[in-house]
């Protein structure tokens, strides 16, 4: 199979990779992918402190849509993988709950569990044919007053660091777990812990290296030549056709595939039109503080089986807390009793974080939320900021894409993964790497591309080939 010109690639985090390995599989021989940074991984690396912890950036996990995917990261891990069942849980009113809430309301103390369960009575009886307008109002016409007081405003802007009517709800599909009132009375009658919802019950975990254990494998499985690290874009022509790299070095390109941010990518394109530049400007994300607390001796009881928490109320900074040992006991460091939480904080300009308070404030609310001892003893706090943590899906996103991408795949141009194509709905490790593989099979025109195309259907469950 012959491809149309070289194809060059920018980012080795899971859509480049996912991108070269479609080409080196299908034969491909003219392509080259460019990373700014010394590995691969991207927002999906590991690092490793000075006392020995290892820490993901944030809570991944890898649930597939794919089996596609699978097939990789079986190539990618071996047998060097532990396989967990998903073990999440709320924390408030000072008690786990269950996830998803709203299916396990019977935990709660009997003025909230009837105030949550009249709520969704009555939003069931008042449904009308009005569509919301917003995810505030999708929650409360959905949920009715009681959860959405109780516990989805809270959380959600706690998670996504702006005000819920600013957010659309065409972002949802499957990601968000609609009430099904016999199945919840059931549950109150029974008293019963319902945890089975969701296609992603169960995941597997690299054994040694954290998460970015998986992209460095991947990356291994490409020919060397075709992957240069350390180069950093500093302007594109898209006309032209050419990229220009902060060493001096200008490098020609027929077809540009990149998981660059699209607002930075549109920063570094000399000569797009000026309503498409104006679109980049507006796009909307948020930032994300990943805490990591190293600790020594005297784990709660409580976290032995759970993988991941989270957190609504005010009184702590993060909105999720994984138990990282728990997905490999290499995480720590050998010789003692070590244990480790990663600790994930929303960051925006409507919520903005005192960094200098952070690590103090964090750990108060661990002890107040009984996730550590008063006198747990602390031997490392790890802190990343990364400065793009979340793509927001903001009411206008879909209008301002629509003014930036047929302009670049004019240009042969295509953006894709979790900010290259900004869409919060598929933005995971798995629908990542598929991107860059679909976008592969469109620009060879052997193939669609579901999962920006069909994100709704690409999270219903159903695997992909």
């Amino acid at each position: 199979m012959k491809a149309p010109g070289r194809i060059v690639i920018l980012g080795a985090g899971p859509t480049g990779l996912g991108a070269a390995y479609r080409l080196q599989e299908l034969g491909i021989d003219d392509f080259l992918l460019l990373e700014g940074r010394e590995t691969p991984g991207g927002l999906a690396s590991s690092y490793v402190d000075e006392r020995g912890f290892t820490w993901d950036v944030g809570g991944h996990v890898q649930f597939s849509h794919y089996t596609y995917y699978d097939s990789v990261l079986d190539r990618a891990l071996g047998k060097d993988c532990l396989f967990h069942e998903r073990e999440s849980w709320v924390w408030m009113r000072k008690r786990f709950i269950p996830y998803p809430f709203q299916n396990n309301i019977h935990p709660l103390d009997t003025e909230d569990r009837l105030r949550a369960w009249e709520g969704l009575e009555r939003a069931s009886n008042l449904r009308s044919s009005v569509a919301p307008r917003n995810f505030q109002e999708w929650i409360h016409s959905t949920f009715g007053e009681g959860i959405a007081e109780i516990f989805l405003v809270p959380y959600n802007l706690k998670v996504g660091g702006y005000p819920l009517e600013s957010i659309s709800i065409g972002w949802m599909g499957e990601r968000v777990a609609v009430p099904d009132l016999e199945r919840i009375r059931q549950n109150l009658k029974e008293n019963r812990d319902d945890v089975g919802w969701g296609s992603n019950s169960r995941f597997r975990f690299p054994l040694r290296g954290g998460t970015g254990a998986i992209w460095n494998g991947v990356a291994k499985l490409l020919s060397p030549e075709k992957l240069r690290f350390g180069c950093r874009v500093t302007e594109i022509e898209t006309l032209q056709k050419a990229i220009q790299l902060q060493s001096g070095e200008r490098l020609a390109f027929d077809t540009l595939l990149t998981s660059l941010p699209l607002d930075a990518l549109c920063g570094r394109c000399t000569d797009l039109s000026p309503a498409a530049a104006r679109a980049a400007s507006s796009l909307v994300y948020s930032s994300c503080n990943i805490l990591g607390i190293g600790l020594r001796g005297g784990k709660p009881e409580t976290l032995a089986k759970k993988c991941w928490m989270y957190f609504p109320e005010s009184n702590s900074p993060y909105y999720r807390v994984t138990v990282f040992s728990n997905y490999s006991p290499n995480n720590v460091p050998e010789g003692e009793d070590h244990w480790p939480l990663i600790a994930e904080v929303c960051e925006s300009p409507a919520k903005p974080v005192d960094q200098s308070s952070l690590e103090t404030w964090t750990l108060e609310a661990m002890r107040s939320d009984g996730l550590i001892f008063q006198d747990s003893e602390v031997i490392s706090f790890w802190h990343k900021r990364e400065e793009r943590g979340h793509p927001t899906p903001f009411l206008e996103r879909d209008k301002v894409l629509a003014a930036i991408r047929p302009e670049l795949e004019k240009r042969r141009i295509f953006s894709r993964g979790r900010f290259g194509a900004w869409q919060y709905e598929v933005k995971n490790q798995d629908h990542s790497f598929m991107q860059g593989v679909e976008a592969v099979n469109r620009v060879l025109g052997i193939g669609k591309e579901f999962t920006i195309d069909r994100p709704a259907y690409t999270n219903s469950g159903v695997f992909l080939k």
